[in-house]
Formats: C-alpha cells, structure tokens, sequence
C-alpha cells in the first residue's frame, strides 16, 4: 500500500523528512563494480568492451560487428509504420523548434576605459548519446538527447544502445535517422560509457556524454566526469502531481502510474488539500493497474514509493514541493498560476488538467531528460548549452593605462611579484 500522510497529523514532519531523504539509489556495490568495469576497459579497450557485451548482452561483436551501419539501421527503421513515423517526424520538429530557441548570444563590448571584452559560446567537437535498451528501448530519447546536440553545432554524434539478444529496435534506429545521429554502436551499460569516455577504436572518443540509464549507466557517469562532460547524474524517475478538488480523480491516477511503470524504484506522489480526491486516486490506482501491461512494475512502484499526503490548504504546498524538487511536477488545480509561481525547484513543470506528463515526454518540446533525486534544487533538464561552452575574451590594448598600476598593486598585495611585473614592464 501506499504512504498516506496528513500535513496536519503529529509526526508530519519528521515522516516527510524520511521521504525527502531516501534517494531510492543503488547501494555502494554499484560503485565498485563500476569502477571494475572503467579499469577493464582503459586498461584492455575493446577486448574489455566485446566481453562485457557478450557477458551483459548475450551480443558476439565478433560476429556483427560492434558498429551498427547505414543500411542495417535503415533496414530495421524501414519496419517502422507510417503513423509511427509520422509521429516521431512531429516530436522532432517540435523539439527542434523548442531548443533552437535555447541557443545563447555572445557579448563583446568597449567600456569607458577603452577595454573590449566579451564572451563567444562554441559548440562542444563530438557528443555521445546514451540511449537506454534494457528494460525498454525509448526513440524519445534520442530525440532528445541528439536534436540539442544538433541545434548546438556539434559536428559528430555518436550513438551506443544494448542490443540484448542481438536484435536492433526499428524506432530507435529511426528516430537516430532522424535526429542525424552519425554513428551507432551496439553496446551498452558501463563499458560503454567508458568506451565513449577514453575511445575504444572504432569508438571514438567524445567530450560530453549525455543520455539516461541504469544504475550502472549513470555512477559510470559519474565516475568519468572530469575525463568527459556529461549533462547529470540521474536516477530513478518521479512525479510529484499536485491536485484540487478539480480533478478527475482518474487522471490523476493514470498520471502518477505513468511514471511508476518506468521501474520498481520509481516514485509517484500526489498532494491535496482534498480528503475525497485523496481515496478516490487511490480507488482509481487500483481500478486501472490490473489493465496495465506493466503492472507488475507499477504496482510494485506504487506500494514501495507510492505517497498520498493530504495538506489544509493548496498553498501549503509550496514548501513540501521545494523540498521535493521532483523530476516532474504536475499541477492539476482549477488556477494553476499561483503554485506556477512560488514553486522554484523542480525538473519540468506541467500546468493544468489536460497537461499530462506523457507529453513532455515525447512531443510537448521541453526536454525529457531531467534532474532527478532532489538534484532539481540546483541542476536543469538537458538543453542546447550541455553541448556548448562559453569562453570569454578580453583585449586591454588601449584600457591597459587605466587599469595597470591598480592591477600590479593587487599582485603586490596577494604576494607575486611576477604577476605584478608583467604589468608593469609594459607601462
């Protein structure tokens, strides 16, 4: 069963805090072996990369090659129907249209004392996408992952994706048609985050690593940042739904399903100022799960991490929703506008009743790849500049008088006589 609290029932406080603290995150045996796995593959490349395939997999790559070519992707997108493809034409265009939007402006400018300085913003040589193909194999995200990338500038996208079985997912290899992915290997977990990383001929290497995961997927990830940029450490999804008595108690149900059939560690939350909305999802959860293809993973994500907190008021919500800072949150009130605006941490936001997070997730236009883990406090959903970098300029050629004997008095001050001098050898 779910958790069913009540902000206004002694003990709130410390049982949302225990909530707010369990991160639902791999334990420290993720870590270790993932470091194996980074060492396996900086130490023996591809020979550690085509034993963990066939390991992780059941994949040969010296059978099929670890590079999936041209006409092999195009021959399993060409399995794609038409109404699919039309689909994940208008997600693209849609995502495409909204990132171009993200891109940044430079700056360059004289001030008063003659200096020019400014700052120029340049996309990143080559990005790898990591597209999940485990549990589920998503074209969304290489959409979404891939279509930032492209709107940046980056000149290679390179693609890898578990193939278990040896078999190619027709939407995955379509959508990577469509978002002009360059390049796709057929591998996946840790080792090919770390092929990704340091190169593993013929994988090339990259500077950022992007995309969602497992547990295994994401500490690779984090254990190679430095060595790569990547866009986040992410980890199991989440909804936090926020509803008034407006709501069709069915909705708010199927929403907060829709992301604990993502996996048994997934989260749903629902809060309310309405006792009655309150039993009715829960009705509803029960009315809909055994319908479900996935319901052995929603149900089981729903009893674990399911939560129903009921509250006095609908503004008493803001606090608990910063301190959740959820992945995604949903508001389905009457008047969406004022918790729009007081609520300041989350990954992506949906206003109102007919604004399911289903269409964030493949064609609203946001990104769907998003903080998750209270991470949204301080992180943002994957976007054109986790491609970029801004670098900044400066040319003191005729400001250098105005400002040289306060910069040389500073060095003086701090202690390093060089720096001092190598202003005041041009005065």
């Amino acid at each position: 069963m779910p958790l069913r609290l009540d902000a206004r029932a002694p003990g709130f406080a410390e049982a949302f805090a225990a909530l707010v603290a369990d991160r639902r995150e791999e334990d420290a045996g993720v870590s270790a072996d993932v470091a194996r796995i980074i060492a396996e593959v900086r130490a023996r490349g591809y020979a550690a990369v085509a034993e963990l395939t066939a390991r992780f997999d059941g994949v040969d790559l010296a059978a099929g090659g670890i590079e999936i070519g041209r006409d092999e992707r195009a021959a399993a997108a060409a399995r794609v129907t038409p109404e699919t493809r039309a689909a994940l034409h208008l997600a693209a265009d849609r995502i495409g249209m909204f990132h171009v939007e993200q891109l940044p402006k430079g700056h360059d400018a004289v001030d008063g004392s003659g200096i020019r300085a400014g700052w120029r913003w340049t996309p990143v040589e080559r990005a790898g996408l990591y597209v999940p193909g485990g549990r589920a194999a998503y074209p969304s995200s290489v959409l979404m992952n891939a279509l930032p990338a492209k709107v940046a500038g980056v000149r290679e996208l390179v693609m890898v994706t578990p193939t278990p079985g040896g078999e190619l997912n027709p939407l995955v290899m379509l959508a990577a048609e469509i978002a002009g992915v360059d390049r796709v290997f057929r591998i996946g977990g840790a080792q090919a985050v770390a092929a990704l990383a340091y190169g593993v001929a013929p994988v090339p290497a990259c500077d950022v690593i992007v995309g969602p995961g497992n547990a295994w997927v994401a500490e690779a990830k984090r254990q190679l940042y430095g060595v790569v940029g990547i866009d986040m450490v992410a980890g199991p999804s989440e909804i936090l739904v926020i509803a008034d008595a407006s709501a069709d108690p069915a909705h708010v149900a199927a929403d907060l399903l829709s992301q604990a059939e993502h996996d048994p560690v997934a989260q749903s939350i629902l809060i309310t100022d309405s006792a009655t909305l309150a039993g009715a999802v829960a009705a509803e959860v029960e009315r809909l799960l055994p319908g479900l293809a996935s319901a052995a993973t929603a149900r089981a994500s729903w009893a674990r991490f399911g939560t129903i907190i009921t509250v006095a008021d609908i503004m008493d919500t803001v606090p608990l929703a910063d301190a959740l800072a959820a992945e995604h949150l949903e508001l389905m009130l009457a008047d969406p506008e004022p918790l729009f605006r007081a609520i300041r941490h989350a990954g992506s936001i949906f206003l109102g009743h007919r604004t399911p997070e289903a269409i964030g997730d493949y064609l609203g236009g946001p990104n769907h790849v998003l903080p998750t883990g209270r991470r949204a406090r301080f992180a943002s959903g994957l976007g054109v500049l986790n491609f970029m970098k801004r670098t900044t300029f400066l040319d003191s050629s005729r400001g250098f008088d105005a400002v040289a004997d306060a910069a040389a008095t500073l060095a003086d001050a701090e202690g390093l006589p060089a720096h001092a001098l190598s202003v005041r050898i041009r005065s």
